[in-house]
């Protein structure tokens, strides 16, 4: 990929990770709501009045949709970058 390339590709990568971070946070508070206590946000690991189980299940949740969502609109913007410009953005 060529500097010139590389200058364009950036904020195109740059708008889809914070779009991706949206995302995934929607996805994680949707996806708590349905597996923790309804009624409680997810727990801080800091809070100690919340297990320390459900601390760890959710913050393994959380790092699993994240990952997922990531990779997912990495990709997308990178093909979309694909069929506009013919170049592979790596």
């Amino acid at each position: 990929m060529s500097a010139l390339s590389k200058v364009m590709y950036m904020p195109l990568q740059i708008a889809t990770s914070v779009a991706g971070g949206l995302l995934a946070g929607a996805a994680f508070n949707q996806v708590w709501k349905r597996v923790g206590d309804s009624s409680e946000p997810p727990p801080n690991p800091k809070d100690l009045t919340r297990s320390g189980r459900q601390a760890l299940v959710a913050a393994g949740l959380q790092g699993l949709i994240f990952g997922l969502v990531k990779a997912a609109v990495d990709r997308a913007g990178a093909r979309g970058y694909r069929a506009v410009t013919r170049q592979n953005p790596t």
